[in-house]
């Protein structure tokens, strides 16, 4: 791993936004009716107000984990039927039954190139956060993922240790994506790529970009190649 830069002090995640990312841990993977943490217990946990606990609940149940069932309490929710949800790659795996995991190839301070900048709403030349890693899911090489971030919006990220999930430290953070788009091509391998993915020269792959956005800031920009005999993507279409 490559680190470049003197260290920047992290900022401390803002206090419902911890309580907040704790219970989504807790609950993520329970099945709708699991109840949830009362406010009680989190005031106690955390040591914060009853406000902050309700703030972090309201999200929660506005974003659709939670429901809250007026006389018995607040409740895992059943999933609404949505279209295209935004999921890490450590999520998609999961969903899919298969346990990812991640290699860092490397991970330095870099200054964006005209079309990173374009993408992340920069100025060629500004500073960003490039972080390259091997995908696996099961044990083996699922995909090489190049994600380029703002850092004026995430200081101290490579000083802090790299984190096992970006999403979930983005979330920690306040800035998990809400939207994002995803471009998706049929190519050939480069010879390093070929080599990661251990698959032969010339074995077609899926190239994936995505941009992704919390609140009006690109967080994220990334260019993945997926090895095309084990990934499938899956794209859900409503008529509404």
């Amino acid at each position: 791993m490559t680190v470049v830069d003197n260290a920047v002090v992290e900022r401390e995640p803002l206090k419902h936004v911890q309580v907040r990312e704790y219970v989504r841990d807790l609950l993520g993977d329970s099945t709708p009716g699991t109840p949830a943490p009362s406010e009680r217990e989190l005031v106690q946990k955390f040591g914060v107000a009853r406000m902050t606990v309700r703030q972090a609940m309201d999200a929660l149940v506005a974003e659709g984990l939670l429901e809250r069932i007026p006389g018995r309490g607040t409740f895992v929710a059943k999933p609404r039927n949505q279209v295209g949800r935004l999921l890490s790659y450590t999520a998609e795996m999961q969903r899919r039954g298969l346990l990812a995991e991640s290699q860092t190839i490397l991970a330095r301070r870099e200054q964006a190139g005209p079309g990173v900048a374009r993408a992340l709403d920069l100025t060629e030349g500004d500073a960003v956060i490039h972080w390259k890693r091997l995908r696996r899911a099961d044990g083996s090489p699922m995909c090489v993922e190049d994600a380029y971030l703002n850092e004026v919006l995430l200081p101290g990220f490579l000083q802090s240790g790299m984190p096992t999930s970006l999403y979930h430290s983005l979330a920690m953070r306040g800035m998990r994506p809400t939207w994002a788009e995803d471009s998706v091509t049929a190519d050939l391998p480069t010879h390093e790529e070929a080599q990661a993915l251990e698959i032969a020269p010339g074995t077609p792959v899926l190239r994936v970009s995505r941009r992704a956005v919390a609140g009006d800031k690109v967080v994220e920009v990334s260019r993945s190649v997926y090895r095309a005999d084990r990934f499938t993507l899956y794209v859900q279409l409503s008529d509404d």
